[in-house]
Formats: C-alpha cells, sequence, structure tokens
C-alpha cells in the first residue's frame, strides 16, 4: 500500500508577501500538481497537522486550502482513509459528438463491452422518439464504455434499421456514430437533457463505484441532415470521472 505524501517534493511557492492568500496560493499550488501529474490520482496525502508543518503554516491556513480542493472535486476525505487526490475527470464539451470521439480525440483509449445487442420491433415509446409507424424495427444496445480500462459509462441506445446495418463486433472496436456516420449519416443536431442521479446496485456493479454514488446522465435524440430522428441514448457517467463543458453567450 503507498504511503502518504508530503508536500516538500512539489516545492510549493508560498509568497508570505503576496496579497493572495496563504490557503489560496497553497490550494494553486497542490491544484497544479495534480494538473500535471506530479500528484497521481489515488495519491493519500498526509493529515493537515503534518502538512502545515512542513509548509511551516497554521493548521486552520492549511485546512482551509484542503477545503478548497475538496469543493472543487480534486481532493476527497475517505474515512479511515484520509485525503486522496480524486481521479481525473473527462471533460466533454457540448457538442454534437459521441463519447468515443471526444475520448479519442483527447488521446486516450476508449473500449466498449457489449452487454446486449438486439434486433427488435419498436415498443410506441421508441416509435415516438424515432417517429415511427407500427411494425418498425430497431437496434437496441447497451454498453460498457472504459477509457484506459476503467468503467466510465453505462450506455443504452435505440437506433432505426433503415439507415444502417449494425453489428456486435463492429460496435465493440467503432463508436456508433463512427459507424453511422460511415453508413452514410451526416448529424445535424440534437435534443439533449443532463441531470443527475445516484446509481443503483446493477449500475454500481459495473461501474465500479458504491450503490449511492453520484451519476450524470444524457438522454439524447439525434437527428440527420434530411430531419430523420437516427437514434435515441440513454447514457450514465460516473459524477467522479465525467462532467460537461459549455461556453455561455451573452444576447
Amino acid at each position: 500500500m503507498p504511503s502518504n505524501k508530503g508536500l516538500s517534493s512539489l516545492r510549493l511557492d508560498i509568497d508570505r508577501s503576496s496579497p493572495v492568500p496563504l490557503y489560496h496560493q497553497v490550494a494553486q499550488g497542490i491544484e497544479a500538481a495534480i494538473r500535471s501529474g506530479k500528484l497521481a490520482p489515488g495519491s493519500k496525502l498526509d493529515n493537515e497537522i503534518a502538512l502545515a508543518a512542513e509548509l511551516n503554516l497554521s493548521r486552520p491556513t492549511m485546512r482551509k486550502a484542503m477545503d478548497e480542493l475538496v469543493r472543487s472535486g480534486l481532493l476527497v476525505r475517505k474515512r479511515g482513509v484520509g485525503t486522496q487526490v480524486v481521479a481525473s475527470q473527462v471533460k466533454r464539451h457540448l457538442e454534437l459528438s459521441s463519447l468515443f470521439d471526444d475520448l479519442q480525440v483527447s488521446g486516450k483509449k476508449p473500449t466498449s463491452r457489449i452487454l446486449s445487442f438486439s434486433h427488435i420491433a419498436a415498443d410506441e415509446a421508441v416509435q415516438d422518439m424515432l417517429h415511427l409507424g407500427s411494425g418498425a424495427r430497431v437496434y437496441h444496445l447497451v454498453r460498457l464504455r472504459l477509457m484506459e480500462g476503467k468503467p466510465l459509462a453505462l450506455m443504452e441506445n435505440w437506433v432505426r434499421d433503415d439507415v444502417a446495418d449494425l453489428d456486435e463486433r463492429t460496435l465493440t472496436e467503432r463508436g456508433l456514430y463512427e459507424v453511422l456516420r460511415a453508413a452514410g449519416i451526416n448529424f445535424r443536431l440534437a435534443q439533449q437533457r443532463i441531470g443527475a442521479r445516484t446509481c443503483n446496485d446493477y449500475e454500481a456493479d459495473l461501474l465500479g463505484v458504491q450503490p449511492g454514488s453520484a451519476l450524470v446522465t444524457m438522454d439524447r435524440t439525434a437527428v440527420d441532415d434530411i430531419g430523420r430522428n437516427i437514434e435515441v441514448g440513454h447514457h450514465v457517467y460516473r459524477a467522479d470521472s465525467y462532467s460537461f463543458e459549455m461556453t455561455l453567450v451573452n444576447r
């Protein structure tokens, strides 16, 4: 088991004459070490008394710095374990792209585990979401998306079957949107809803978290350039490893 880490190797630059509060300088230094990889995900830090003594700071100052990092989601306090660096998050911009695409662009290594794959008659709810008539069939797939071997997302999708031929093997090796684009689908827009909830026992087991852990949820209907609703997705993501980013414009 790895030992707890002090801060001496990080060479934090504390300027006592600066107008920037000492606690914030400490928090910025530790954050920079986490972002650069000097403090790896899972690293355990010494207790606040030891860290304060190491930097010649008061314990309240050190505690305030650690509280700031906990609120930022960079550190977590665990009973019986101590203070630990949180695994880095996948930050996804709100664009019409797939998780597989985004992970590849960011240099990650995504893989998929197919939990369920079937070609079925669409029920009324799916017919309505995909604007299909009675008797239409769809592909229904449930996949576990992993990033460099670590579970990240549980994804359920329904895809109309008159736009592409899908098979389980291809979807293990490639992203769904990549396969659909190769079949000639030009995505134009999507209706998307993002939320949050806690996970159940089934999801916790697949995602490698405790039951009741926080999840980010996303429901999406993607539309192509001739107005067809192509696919509907219901995805859940580990909240400790995933977030959405957006730019807001004043009008």
